[in-house]
């Protein structure tokens, strides 16, 4: 499976929910997406900013697609289901604003009994804008 195919392809969500745009390189427990903050997002308040819950809706969904990606290369038909199991260590150093592109890293840790640690990072324009640690569940699909 080639770096650049349809998100749709790699993720379940769909529009209001979708929050990541390209999956951009995947390079061993590594990957890297892009998100362009729209007028209209769900998670956008009233003064153009996105909240901190979409922030973390957006590195989850990073994550997703990153294991959409593995689980098609594999052979998967489809892209399997994730669930947020845990979400620790976040800090968010400034809100992103319709207009920006999010550039978020995923780093996969260890895998236990289905439960997958990771971190993410999310910059704007080369700056850190959040950081967090998750555990996720990510379905096994046969």
């Amino acid at each position: 499976m080639k770096i650049g195919t349809d998100i749709k392809e790699l993720l379940l969500q769909r529009a209001p929910i979708l929050m990541v745009d390209a999956l951009t390189d995947v390079s061993g427990d590594e990957a890297h997406t892009s998100f362009a903050v729209r007028q209209g997002n769900i998670f956008i308040r009233e003064d153009g900013s996105m909240d901190e819950a979409g922030i973390i809706e957006h590195i989850a969904q990073s994550a997703s697609a990153f294991a959409g990606y593995k689980a098609k290369s594999a052979g998967a038909k489809e892209a399997p289901l994730g669930f947020i199991g845990e979400v620790k260590n976040f800090r968010c150093y400034c809100l992103p604003k319709t207009g920006d592109v999010l550039r978020t890293t995923i780093s996969m840790g260890e895998e236990l009994n289905g439960i997958t640690l990771l971190s993410g990072e999310t910059f704007i324009n080369g700056e850190l804008a959040a950081e967090t640690q998750m555990k996720i569940y990510i379905s096994k699909k046969e």
